[in-house]
C-alpha cells in the first residue's frame, strides 16, 4: 500500500447521488501500453515515488476509505473518510507479452486483462471489504510497459480518473533530478488546486444522504457476466470529417445544429453494430452516452473531483435506425445531448434523495440490443509520458464488460482522430470486424 507523503486531518466526505448510484458497478479500468525505457533499474521504485507524491493534496482523498455509518431507523450512509490510508501499488512482470501482441490485431487479447487490478470489483466492495479506492498494476513486458489504473466509480468518473492519471505522469515527468531514472527529486510540485468538495442541488439537501437499507448488501444485484469479445479501432481525423460531413450532409435543410465528429462516429458504429446482429428491424435498440455537467451546471467547475455526469439515452428500431441511415441515427444522439436541462437534473437529483436507485450493469446491456458510450476523446491519454516515451496505445480492464459497451478514446495521433473499443458478442464482433462498409473507415487497430 502506498500512501500519501503527509498526512491531513481525516474528514469525511458525504457523497451525493451521482456517486452513490455508482457504488453498484466495476471500478472504472483503464490503462496506458508504454515502449520500455532504455535507462536502467529503478523504474518501478520511481513510478510508486510518484504515485505516492500524485496523491498529495488535491488527490488525497482516493486514499482515503468508503465508511457506512448505520443509523437507528435501519439506514446507512456511505462516506469517504480521508484517512490517507493510502492506494494500492502492484508490480508484476510478463516477460513473454509483447508490445506487437497487444496491438497488432483488432481483437484485444485476452491477456490484458491480467495487468489491471481489482478485477470485477464493485464500488461497495470497498466498504464492505476495507479494499482501496484506488490501485494501480505496472506490467513490465518483454519490450514494453502497461500501466493499468483502477478507481472506484462512485468516488470519481472519467475526467477525474484521467486527471489523477495526467497528475501522476506531469509528476514522474517533471521532477526529475537528472537523466537517471532512479533518482527523481520533487521540489517543484503541480500548481495545487482547491481539495475535492462535494456539489449539492441546494443547501436543504440532507447531509449526510441516508440509504433505506440496513446493510450495503442489500444494495448489491451480482449478474452473470455475459460471454464478450472486445476489438480496437483507430479512426483518423481525416475519416471522422468524412463521416461528419457525410451525416451532417444527409440531414441539411432538415437539422437545426451541426452534428458533432463523435456523435457521426458513434451513428455510423450503431448502424454497424446493429447490422452485426441480426435482430429483426422491429426489435428495440437504444445508445446511451454519458453528458458531462461540468461547465453545463451552474456551481461545478471545469475542475471538480466527483461525479459529474448524467446518461442521454437514444430509443429507436433496427430497421429505424437501418433504413434512414448515417445522417438521422446521428441527428438522435445530437437531439439526446441537446435536450440535456439543468431543471430537470436537479428534480431528479432531489427525488434521488427520497427514491434512491441503482445503476446496474447487467441492466443497461437490454438483452444484447443495447449501446452504451463512456469516457471522452477529450480526455489526455497520449499526453501521459512518464518521462521515457510517450504511450503506444490505450486499453481498458474488464470491468463492466457487456454487450454493447463502447469506450472512446483520443486516438494515438491526436490531432482529432478518435479510437473506440467495442465489446460485443463473438458471432457478431465477428460480422463487425468482415463489414466491409464499416472496416473501410477504421485507420489501424492501435
Amino acid at each position: 500500500m502506498v500512501q500519501p507523503p503527509s498526512e491531513e486531518a481525516v474528514v469525511d466526505i458525504h457523497l451525493k447521488p451521482w456517486d452513490l448510484r455508482l457504488i453498484t458497478i466495476d471500478y472504472i479500468q483503464k490503462g496506458i501500453l508504454l515502449p520500455k525505457p532504455l535507462a536502467g533499474g529503478g523504474i518501478v521504485d520511481t513510478l510508486a515515488f510518484s504515485f505516492a507524491r500524485a496523491l498529495a493534496g488535491r488527490f488525497y482523498p482516493l486514499a482515503g476509505r468508503l465508511t457506512v455509518e448505520h443509523h437507528a431507523d435501519e439506514t446507512i450512509a456511505v462516506l469517504l473518510r480521508c484517512t490517507g490510508d493510502g492506494a494500492e501499488f502492484v508490480h508484476a512482470v510478463a516477460p513473454d507479452v509483447t508490445v506487437e501482441d497487444i496491438v497488432a490485431s483488432v481483437f484485444t487479447p485476452s491477456v490484458v486483462r491480467d495487468f489491471y487490478p481489482l478485477n470485477h470489483v464493485v464500488g461497495a466492495d470497498a466498504a464492505i471489504k476495507s479494499l482501496p479506492m484506488l490501485s494501480a498494476q505496472v506490467t513490465e513486458l518483454d519490450d514494453g510497459i502497461f500501466i493499468g489504473l483502477s478507481m472506484n466509480h462512485c468516488v470519481g468518473d472519467g475526467t477525474t480518473f484521467w486527471e489523477f492519471f495526467n497528475t501522476w505522469s506531469e509528476i514522474s515527468r517533471g521532477g526529475a533530478k537528472n537523466d537517471d531514472l532512479g533518482e527523481i527529486s520533487f521540489n517543484s510540485k503541480p500548481t495545487p488546486v482547491p481539495a475535492l468538495q462535494k456539489w449539492f442541488v441546494d443547501d436543504a439537501s440532507p447531509v449526510p444522504i441516508r440509504l433505506p437499507f440496513s446493510k450495503l448488501q442489500h444494495v448489491l444485484r451480482r449478474f452473470e457476466r455475459p460471454t464478450v469479445k472486445e476489438c480496437f479501432f483507430t479512426f483518423s481525423a481525416a475519416s471522422l470529417r468524412k463521416l461528419k460531413a457525410r451525416a451532417n450532409n444527409e440531414m441539411a435543410g432538415t437539422a437545426t445544429a451541426t452534428i458533432s465528429s463523435l456523435q457521426a462516429l458513434l451513428a455510423h458504429v450503431w448502424l454497424a453494430v446493429s447490422r452485426a446482429r441480426r435482430l429483426p428491424p422491429q426489435h428495440e435498440t437504444s445508445y446511451s452516452m454519458f453528458i458531462g455537467c461540468r461547465g453545463r451546471v451552474k456551481g461545478i467547475p471545469q475542475g471538480y473531483l466527483g461525479n459529474a455526469v448524467v446518461f442521454g439515452k437514444t430509443s429507436s428500431t433496427i430497421g429505424e435506425i437501418l433504413s434512414k441511415g448515417l445522417g438521422w441515427t446521428a441527428w438522435q444522439l445530437n437531439r439526446s445531448v441537446a435536450s440535456f436541462d439543468e431543471t430537470t437534473m436537479k428534480e431528479w437529483l432531489d427525488r434521488w434523495i427520497r427514491e434512491p436507485d441503482f445503476e446496474y450493469m447487467g441492466n443497461l446491456s437490454s438483452g444484447g440490443a443495447a449501446l452504451m458510450t463512456g469516457s471522452s476523446p477529450r480526455f489526455d491519454v497520449f499526453g501521459n509520458d512518464f518521462r521515457w516515451g510517450k504511450p503506444v496505445a490505450v486499453r481498458s480492464g474488464p470491468g463492466d464488460k457487456m454487450d454493447g459497451k463502447a469506450t472512446v478514446f483520443e486516438g494515438p495521433q491526436r490531432g482529432g482522430s478518435m479510437s473506440l473499443e467495442v465489446c460485443i458478442a463473438p458471432e457478431a464482433l465477428a460480422r463487425l470486424v468482415a463489414d466491409e462498409e464499416f472496416m473501410e473507415t477504421v485507420s489501424m487497430p492501435m
